[in-house]
């Protein structure tokens, strides 16, 4: 009787999956897991894009990929996830792009003060020549871009009513870690301190901050309007950014997969722009319901006069006075 040995065990074995026929085999393809990053619960665009992309995903390929979406900001703030997804910690997210300016400075040119007019002009701009520069721009950063979003306008936040700039000077005001808002609002006459999105409830709550900017929808989100209850429509910056995807998840995919993933990510930015508009109208009515209040700007020359003043300074960054025109005339 012949003995069976370690290495005629491997070769039988080997022989054994050779003869698994072709149908099966898919079944036994590699399983990849997306660890996905969100700030907000599950009734928000933001995490409702993913699960919507997940679905479009198993569709196509069915086993190939597991969503893991962790919300409610408990992988971090958006630099915080950034970070984590240049390390390979994170595969996917949205962000503002103000937050990845750290990395890619000419991405600022979608975040200058009083530049865009609406959603449709911001559209115009990142479907263009400056949308596929900043793709390429940040992929150099392992950033690869799956669609552009718009979060909706940003607007004041404050303790006490406040319509005019001159009621901001000497106020403390969180900001973005970002050159460009620290900038807007020391034109003004502010204190900016940079504070992530996840702490700032505390930080206004405790005094280490009397104000800020965000949009309506995340206003609502994190229940800011318990501790500034004044939203000043300045709708200062369209607070653009992107659905991403980690380089260290996207190099090691086929071409297939990346085809896949990119048309799933396309699909899902469009998704999220048509949910933050009605998401915008819910939430007011949610801050309005928990003691916020909705107030107009005044003197509106004068938020203007501040914001001109960013342009000037960060015209070299983004690519030059022109490039702003052009991009005002889009």
């Amino acid at each position: 009787m012949k003995i069976l040995t370690r290495r005629s065990l491997i070769k039988f074995a080997a022989i054994g999956a050779l003869a698994v026929p072709a149908l099966v085999r898919p079944v036994q393809a590699r399983t990849t897991t997306i660890t996905v990053a969100s700030l907000l619960g599950e009734d928000k665009p933001e995490t409702k894009i993913w699960r919507h992309i997940s679905e479009r995903v198993e569709a196509r390929l069915p086993g190939r990929f597991r969503f893991n979406v962790v919300t409610n900001g408990a992988l971090g703030g958006e630099k915080e996830v950034a970070e984590g997804a240049r390390l390979g910690s994170v595969q996917a997210s949205l962000a503002t792009v103000s937050a990845l300016s750290g990395w890619v400075p000419e991405v600022q040119i979608l975040d200058l003060p009083f530049l865009y007019r609406d959603a449709a002009h911001v559209r115009r701009v990142v479907e263009g020549p400056v949308g596929e520069d900043i793709r390429r721009r940040l992929a150099e950063e392992n950033f690869v871009v799956g669609g552009f979003i718009d979060y909706g306008a940003r607007h004041l936040l404050t303790k006490e009513p406040v319509t005019r700039p001159m009621q901001l000077r000497g106020r403390k005001i969180r900001v973005i870690q970002s050159p460009l808002h620290t900038t807007l609002w020391s034109a003004y006459g502010a204190a900016p301190v940079g504070i992530p999105i996840t702490e700032t409830y505390n930080a206004l709550s405790t005094g280490v901050a009397d104000a800020m900017d965000l949009t309506k929808s995340a206003y609502a989100g994190f229940k800011l309007y318990e501790v500034v209850p004044f939203l000043t429509e300045t709708g200062h910056i369209r607070a653009s950014g992107v659905v991403y995807f980690a380089a260290s998840l996207w190099n090691r995919l086929n071409e297939e997969e990346r085809a896949v993933l990119g048309e799933a990510a396309a699909e899902g930015a469009d998704l999220f722009n048509r949910l933050i508009v009605e998401d915008e109208r819910a939430s007011t009515q949610l801050a309005l319901a928990g003691g916020g209040q909705v107030l107009k700007a005044e003197a509106f020359e004068e938020w203007q006069e501040g914001a001109h003043a960013v342009w000037r300074e960060f015209a070299p960054i983004v690519g030059g006075v022109e490039r702003i025109r052009a991009v005002e005339r889009a």
